[in-house]
Formats: structure tokens, C-alpha cells, sequence
């Protein structure tokens, strides 16, 4: 027993020796706000990785920094009441990298090196800790290009996190305010694991590009100005790969003014075109497979949205247990289209199939279109099972709205900017096989003078039990 006791004794000390502690500060980082402390955070990650990997620390303090390299078996830790300040300082970030290819997606999706924390090919990386990490320096515009160029303005860093072709990721516990372009990205990654973040940013707040076997959970995202959580599957990688083995559980999202998330008042903001959503696209190269989102609350959101527009596949998604309130433009929006951005050589065509969607219940939905769920020509949207949804519309719309809805086709997939008023303020469904509607309950709060729903080639529709202000449904056939 004696001799178990001093091995097992000999092993914790080993394994305390082994996983070391670097603290910044002792690498010349002053934590004052006013020193640029990026060049000893990474004076730090060197000598910890020349260790073979530990934590290195960030203790309370505000860090001007300008760009991290995040390297393998590195956690990088942010104590309580320390703060990573992104510098607006020109040549503080590195210059983007030479991607070397046709750039079929945004720059954002094209270069990492100019960010505030990035890491490319990367083992066992970790970004965690009660602190935060403010983009305050970083750029929110999306004209990045080699060479770090953006806006005219050369030397700008762009998005809060960007990691890419890295394995075995963890982000926990931090907040992330004004993150830039992107709050994270992450793309190509694998075992990826996004838990107990709250970010409050600009533009995008997570985005999962060509990732396989990633986790969102329990995070809160506030994104006014554009998409909270995105899965996307962009040409970045120089090929289609597919998004796949993504689960999103127990998250919030939400549109309020910048700010107030974190500081507790939910002022709502007044939005253009989209805010706080949860959506799959537009970047759709390789496509979506494999997709649970649970348990989420969308909050001044524009509701869901999966877009296949790139010539890949969305297929086995499943959705349930979602909660929206002051929902902007759409409740739920499946759509595939021709806008093909990718190699002219490519002759797939995108497809959607097998999308279940249960237990959805949505108040003071935009009257500008009900559920949408649009397939193409020829090409059908196959088996979408909506189930268990009680949906609250404002109503109200009193002038006639044509029922010759625009096609998709290679217009971008937004119904607000392309496609105008829904002809139904229910359900709209075109170029379908296999509808299946099950325990749907729609209201309104004021008359409207579309019918609740429509359904343009569709084949094989199946009701049981729509109730609509027009009247009860039992069944269909």
C-alpha cells in the first residue's frame, strides 16, 4: 500500500512539474493598458511551448496587444478582471497570408494571420478563463485582403479569434466584447469544443467553417448587426468540405444594442437586414450534414435560417426545443439556389433533405414572410418535417401581394434584400417533395388580408392538425 501511495505521490508532482504555469508578467507584459503587451504574451506562449506546453496566464490587468500566436498544448488563461485590449496601432497585427488561390469566399473566410488570437495547424489549443477580450482596435469591415490591406487602412487587425486547421480546440468561459469582424471563426478544425462564452459584438459572433465534430453550448451571443451563430462551409480550404458532426445546444442569441448585453439593460437596437440569428450559410460550398440545434433562445433574432446556395448538400439536420421572441423578417427559412460561388468547373447542384424541426414556439414574428421553405425547378427541397410549432405573427398586412413569388436562383438568399413580401403569412412551401406539418398552431394579432398558407409544387404534403385563424386543418390527405 505504501509503495502505491508513493507512486501515485511521484505521478501528481510529475504531472504538476509537466503542465507549468507561465505568467506574462514575468516575460515583460505590464498589464497597464498603455504598454503593448502582445510581444511578451508571445514571448511567453514561446517559452511555454519550448516546454512542451503548459498555461500561460494573463493575471488581472488591461493587456494592449496587438496580434497572439496561439501555438500546440498551449491553454492561454485569462484570470477574472484581466482584459486583452486589441491596440488600433498599425503594424501591431501580422500582415495577412498569400492564400495563393481564387478567392471564392469573403476575406474574412480567406486570411487569420491578421487577427488578434490566431493559431493555423495547431494541437490542443485552449483560450479560457473569466476574462475578456476587447476588440476595441479591431476593423469591423470586410474588405481584408493579402497583405492587410482593409479599408485603405494597412496594418488593422480583424476578428477577436481566428484558428484555423487546428485539432482538439478549446474556448471556455470568456468574454469577448466588439470582436471585430468575426468574434471567432474557427475553420477546418476538429473536436472543437465552444463552452460558456458570452460574447457581445458588431458583426458576426461565432462562425464554424469546415469544421468536423464541433460543440456550441451554453453560450450567449449578442449580435445586432449581423449573424450570431453561423455554420458555414466556404471555399477557404481551397476545396468543398463539408461542415459535419455539429451539435449547438443551450445558447442564446440575440439582437439588443451593442453594450447593453453586458452591462444587463437590453436596450433592443434598430436593425437593417439581420441580427442575432442562428443560420447555416451562406458559404455552402461543401454543405451541412449532421446538425443538432437544441435547447436555444433567439431574442430580437431573425430566426433560422439554412441557406445551401453553393452547389453542396444540407441534409440530416435536426432542430427542437427552440424558444423566439421579437422575431425579425422569418421564424424558420430552408431555401437552396444557383448562386454557385466556386470553380465554374463544378457541375453539382444544391440540395436539401431530411430536415427535422420539432418543438418551436415564436411571438411578435415580422409580418413580412411566414415559414419559407424553398426548393428549385427540377430540384426539390426532399422530406422537411415541421412539427409541434405555435407561431405568434403581427398580421396586419391589408394590401394584396402577388402570389408569383421571385425564384431564388442566383440572387442572394436574403427575403428582405431579393424576394420582397411573402405571399403567405403563415407557410409558404414551393418546389417540395414530402412536406409533412404536424401540430402547427398559427395566430395573428392583427387581421391580414394573404392566406396563412401556400404550397406551390409541392408533392407528397402531409397535414395533421393545422390550426390557422382561417380555420382548423385535421388532415391532408
Amino acid at each position: 500500500m505504501r509503495k502505491d501511495i508513493t507512486l501515485l505521490l511521484a505521478l501528481t508532482w510529475a504531472c504538476s512539474v509537466s503542465a507549468a504555469v507561465f505568467d506574462v508578467k514575468d516575460y515583460g507584459a505590464k498589464g497597464d493598458g498603455k504598454t503593448l503587451d502582445s510581444p511578451a504574451i508571445n514571448a511567453a506562449i514561446e517559452a511555454c511551448a519550448a516546454k512542451g506546453g503548459g498555461t500561460v496566464c494573463l493575471s488581472a490587468g488591461n493587456y494592449l496587444s496587438g496580434s497572439i500566436h496561439l501555438k500546440s498544448n498551449i491553454e492561454l488563461h485569462l484570470d477574472a478582471g484581466a482584459t486583452i485590449i486589441a491596440t488600433d496601432q498599425r503594424g501591431a497585427y501580422d500582415e495577412s497570408e498569400v492564400f495563393g488561390a481564387p478567392e471564392y469566399q469573403d476575406g474574412g473566410h480567406t486570411y487569420f494571420h491578421n487577427s488578434l488570437i490566431w493559431a493555423e495547424g495547431q494541437t490542443n489549443v485552449s483560450i479560457t478563463g473569466r476574462g475578456m477580450i476587447d476588440g476595441k482596435g479591431l476593423t469591423r469591415h470586410d474588405t481584408e485582403t493579402a497583405g492587410n490591406v482593409q479599408g485603405g487602412s494597412i496594418g488593422m487587425g480583424d476578428k477577436a479569434i481566428a484558428l484555423k486547421l487546428c485539432r482538439n480546440v478549446l474556448i471556455r468561459d470568456i468574454t469577448i466584447y466588439r470582436g471585430g469582424h468575426f468574434a471567432i471563426i474557427i475553420t477546418g478544425c476538429d473536436y472543437a469544443t465552444i463552452d460558456n462564452v458570452l460574447i457581445d459584438t458588431n458583426r458576426d459572433g461565432i462562425d464554424i467553417d469546415c469544421c468536423r465534430f464541433t460543440t456550441v453550448s451554453n453560450s450567449k451571443i449578442n449580435t445586432p448587426n449581423d449573424d450570431a451563430l453561423v455554420l458555414k462551409s466556404s471555399y477557404a480550404l481551397k476545396r468543398p468540405v463539408i461542415c459535419d458532426n455539429i451539435l449547438i445546444s443551450n445558447c442564446t442569441v440575440s439582437g439588443y444594442k451593442v453594450g447593453t448585453a453586458l452591462d444587463g439593460t437590453y436596450v433592443p437596437e434598430k436593425v437593417n437586414w439581420v441580427c442575432g440569428r442562428i443560420k447555416l450559410g451562406t458559404e455552402s460550398n461543401g454543405g451541412y450534414r449532421n446538425v443538432t440545434i437544441t435547447g436555444c433562445t433567439c431574442i430580437y433574432s431573425s430566426g433560422l435560417a439554412f441557406e445551401e446556395v453553393d452547389q453542396g448538400v444540407m441534409e440530416n439536420i435536426v432542430v427542437s426545443n427552440i424558444s423566439m421572441s421579437h422575431v425579425h423578417h422569418y421564424p424558420i427559412y430552408i431555401t437552396t439556389g444557383r448562386r454557385n460561388r466556386g470553380p465554374k468547373e463544378r457541375t453539382e447542384v444544391s440540395s436539401a433533405r431530411d430536415i427535422q424541426i420539432c418543438n418551436v414556439t415564436a411571438d411578435d414574428c415580422d409580418s413580412l414572410s411566414g415559414i419559407q421553405i424553398t426548393g428549385m425547378p427540377g430540384h426539390p427541397i426532399e422530406n422537411i418535417r415541421l412539427s409541434n410549432i405555435q407561431l405568434r405573427y403581427r398580421g396586419g398586412m391589408q394590401r394584396q401581394v402577388s402570389a408569383d413569388y421571385p425564384e431564388l436562383g442566383t440572387k442572394y438568399p436574403e427575403i428582405a434584400k431579393f424576394l420582397g413580401t411573402c405571399p403567405a403569412y403563415g407557410l409558404f412551401a414551393r418546389h417540395v417533395k414530402g412536406l409533412h406539418l404536424s401540430n402547427i398552431t398559427i395566430k395573428l394579432d392583427q387581421p391580414d388580408s394573404r392566406p396563412c398558407l401556400l404550397t406551390p409544387d409541392v408533392e407528397d404534403l402531409h397535414i395533421d392538425h393545422l390550426d390557422t385563424p382561417d380555420g382548423l386543418i385535421k388532415s391532408v390527405p
